[in-house]
């Protein structure tokens, strides 16, 4: 599947905030916190799944 830059980047920047919150959710295992980080990265994974399928039906450089 060929993708435009802009998609490439918006993909990037929401694998960026996943890892970032992956990472807080392991190194503070066993606490409240790491149970909010884990579960925003679980919804960020599906956010960013709804925003990349939206632009490839919109972008007619993805498509």
């Amino acid at each position: 599947m060929r993708t435009c830059p802009q998609f490439a980047a918006l993909r990037e920047e929401y694998e960026r905030e996943i890892g970032y919150l992956s990472a807080h959710s392991e190194r503070h295992a066993g606490r409240p916190s790491a149970k909010a980080s884990a579960t925003c990265a679980a919804s960020t994974k599906a956010r960013m799944a709804r925003a990349l399928s939206g632009h490839v039906g919109r972008c007619p450089e993805c498509r």
